[in-house]
């Protein structure tokens, strides 16, 4: 769309409007801070009904949020360097067929030869010396027992896969060979020694490194693991996150009703976590109770804690206090991107982790992609993906101060940014390809952007990092 399109529901009349107009941001900057140093402002659990993803204003004499929010390159460095920080979580050996989408967290050696034992290419004859060959009765097949040695002049059927008789020379393809009179066998072409045997160690000897320590666990790897002699494999675990869903206005079924509505957090966030690699141990709904969840993040048994919502400084926004109660160290509060920008990180133990995703669900995403997916990519040892930039086929408004997430849909060579990409809004990014990294003040048409790959774009869903 353009950027003076215009969203229906609550964000109608902001023209490109996932955020502020001129006028709000410019009350923006004047806006005072909020009471409490560290604190994020912004909207919270709250912003699920669609209020703007902005703070209100704060008494006068404190420097507004938006002075402190750290910029949004930085702010993903911070998640990842977080993580490489922590308390080293130990390897883990795991069957095949669990290893896929994990990393090696040691070589991979051969355990034997590939192969194993010379074997045929192709399906055809094994012949032993210049022919015509005299064709022996039987064959030789894949899987059964080493077959008789063959003499000068003999020939025996051979299937691909199968060991190779000893005193063959070579095999020949059944497309080039013709059975004459009394089982001889002829060739119709050019044979040379050795042909379409594939020798013992032609591929590897056994203790040859395969892959190093840091490859990701492809299909592919997979099946040279297996080739090579392989039932486990030695990786880094998944990290374990935990959803707190907070609010206690909120619905998992039936229709908004009587001021509650549906909660579009907790049914994203699981799958969503699990596509970009975790293993979700639970999702819990805490409503608004600061005892609970105090209690559940002082009783995770996760590396990384997600909660929705309550980062902001109303009433019912426990995050902020219950962090401060518990003594978590405030690594990211506040980041200059929309949406998204009340967005939080914190290290509550050496080991563990929370990111505090603002509560609209738009919002949410970005607070997934800017700090849950660089967290949860370095603990599981993945290697940051290559940036890479795409020209927009139109022009796209930009924030004042901030960075732009906006959802965008690949098209030939150009992204094509995609309307209803307000807060508040899932309509856009349900059926984005990607979002794109708009710099502050926008950008115009044919700009390249850099591009935020959705996790199941490109690996599938289920499938973890790319």
């Amino acid at each position: 769309m353009t950027a003076s399109g215009t969203h229906a529901g609550p964000h109608a009349g902001r023209g490109d409007a996932d955020d502020l107009d001129v006028e709000e941001a410019l009350a923006l900057v004047r806006a005072p801070r909020s009471d409490q140093a560290g604190r994020t402002g912004g909207t919270d659990r709250a912003d699920q009904t669609g209020r703007a993803d902005h703070a209100p204003a704060r008494p006068a004499g404190h420097e507004h949020p938006h002075h402190q929010a750290a910029p949004w390159p930085e702010a993903r460095e911070t998640a990842a360097r977080a993580a490489r920080r922590a308390t080293r979580r130990p390897h883990v050996s795991v069957a095949l067929g669990n290893a896929l989408g994990l990393v090696l967290a040691a070589p991979l050696d051969a355990l034997t030869d590939l192969p194993s034992f010379d074997t045929s290419a192709m399906d055809g004859w094994a012949v032993a010396g210049p022919g015509p060959w005299q064709i022996r009765d039987g064959g030789v097949l894949a899987g059964h027992a080493p077959p008789e040695p063959l003499t000068d002049g003999e020939a025996v059927r051979i299937a691909t896969g199968a060991r190779v008789p000893t005193g063959v020379t070579a095999v020949l393809r059944s497309e080039h060979g013709r059975a004459g009179p009394q089982d001889r066998l002829h060739s119709t072409s050019e044979m040379s020694h050795g042909q379409d045997i594939r020798p013992r160690g032609q591929e590897c000897r056994r203790g040859d490194q395969l892959l190093p320590t840091g490859t990701l666990v492809t299909p592919a790897v997979l099946g040279l693991a297996a080739a090579a002699g392989y039932d486990t494999l030695t990786v880094v675990p998944r990290p374990r996150a935990e959803v707190l869903v907070l609010g206690d206005e909120l619905l998992t079924e039936g229709l908004p009703h009587d001021g509650l509505i549906r909660d579009a957090l907790g049914p994203m966030l699981s799958p969503w976590l699990r596509a970009l690699g975790a293993e979700v141990i639970a999702v819990r709904r805490l409503g608004d109770d600061a005892k609970a969840l105090r209690r559940a993040i002082t009783t995770s048994r996760a590396d990384l804690i997600v909660t929705t919502g309550g980062t902001a400084a109303g009433p019912v926004d426990h995050v902020h206090p219950t962090l401060e109660r518990i003594g978590a160290e405030l690594l990211v509060d506040g980041v200059a991107v929309r949406p998204g920008h009340p967005m939080l990180l914190a290290r509550t133990k050496a080991d563990q982790h929370l990111v505090g995703l603002p509560g609209n669900p738009l919002a949410a995403v970005s607070g997934l992609l800017t700090l849950a997916e660089p967290l949860l990519r370095a603990l599981a040892a993945h290697p940051a993906p290559e940036p890479y930039r795409m020209p927009l086929r139109e022009a796209v408004q930009g924030h004042a101060h901030d960075t732009r997430l906006v959802p965008v849909v690949l098209r030939g060579e150009r992204a094509v940014p995609l309307r209803y990409s307000g807060p508040a809004m899932l309509r856009g990014v349900a059926t984005a390809d990607a979002l794109a990294v708009v710099p502050p003040g926008g950008a115009v048409q044919g700009a390249g952007l850099e591009l935020l790959d959705l996790p199941w774009d490109t690996a599938g869903i289920g499938v973890c990092f790319t």
